[in-house]
């Protein structure tokens, strides 16, 4: 990304992979190339994320099966959180464990009581290799896990049983998405 240019706004907007994608179910490979392929990857990711009112985007959302993602996201006290995070791992998840409404760009419309935890901490690089570490409270928690599950292969329903798990999935069925 450029120095001081607003994210997304030289990338394309990329078509979103839906519930039922294989590359929404496999983890994701670990970036080597820290190029310009990567740099555009980044930059298409926030374009789509902000044309999808989203406040997260993993790449294999899109279909790129690398350990990326982006995210623009509040706290719980409304603070700002802009980035991304190359070849992101969790180092830790604390404080309390809370179930909040949690809805995914690749299940468009819905959202279900998820559990998470309300702090944690993931390590990374930029798209420039530097290594960055970032620290979410709150809904930012929230994001920053629920992104790092999607580059493992997992979404937000797989965390859900019981009950819940068979509501989203009737949603699900009846959505006009839905393949």
């Amino acid at each position: 990304m450029r120095q001081g240019s607003i994210p997304g706004a030289h990338g394309r907007v990329r078509p979103l992979r839906l519930l039922g994608d294989p590359v929404l179910h496999a983890p994701c490979a670990e970036v080597t190339d820290f190029g310009p392929q990567l740099a555009a990857l980044v930059e298409d990711l926030f374009a789509t994320m902000y044309a999808a009112h989203g406040v997260g985007l993993a790449a294999n959302q899109v279909g790129e099966a690398l350990r990326v993602f982006v995210y623009d996201c509040p706290d719980d006290e409304d603070e700002r959180h802009l980035g991304h995070v190359v070849n992101p791992r969790p180092v830790e998840t604390a404080g309390v464990v809370v179930r909040g409404p949690e809805g995914c760009l690749s299940l468009p419309g819905l959202e279900a009581g998820t559990e998470r935890y309300d702090e944690a901490v993931v390590t990374g690089f930029t798209v420039a290799g530097e290594p960055v570490t970032v620290r979410g409270t709150g809904f930012f928690a929230r994001c920053l896990q629920h992104e790092c599950d999607h580059l493992e292969g997992r979404i937000y329903a797989d965390r859900l049983m019981g009950r819940r798990h068979r509501k989203l999935m009737r949603q699900v069925a009846r959505a006009s998405w839905h393949r």
